[in-house]
């Protein structure tokens, strides 16, 4: 049997540490599609930080296309 709940922020880490203790139990959180982009969005703003920061090295557009043409042909 499946169970979807919804519980506030705050209270979830607790209510899954519970579940996750019972050995016949399987728990897992569910991301949102939207939750999951913001959050790529939030790494990407990061890594760019890091990149005018001189902390990380970025790549050329040029590289970046070469990469995506290599994958759309594959």
């Amino acid at each position: 049997m499946k169970v979807l709940l919804e519980i506030p922020d705050h209270k979830a880490s607790y209510l899954l540490d519970v579940l996750n203790s019972i050995p016949y139990v399987k728990a897992k959180k569910i991301i949102e599609p939207k939750d999951l982009l913001i959050a790529e969005i939030k790494k990407a703003v990061e890594e760019l930080k890091l990149i005018k920061q001189g902390k990380l090295e970025g790549i050329s557009a040029k590289q970046l296309l070469d990469e995506l043409c290599c994958y759309s042909s594959s």
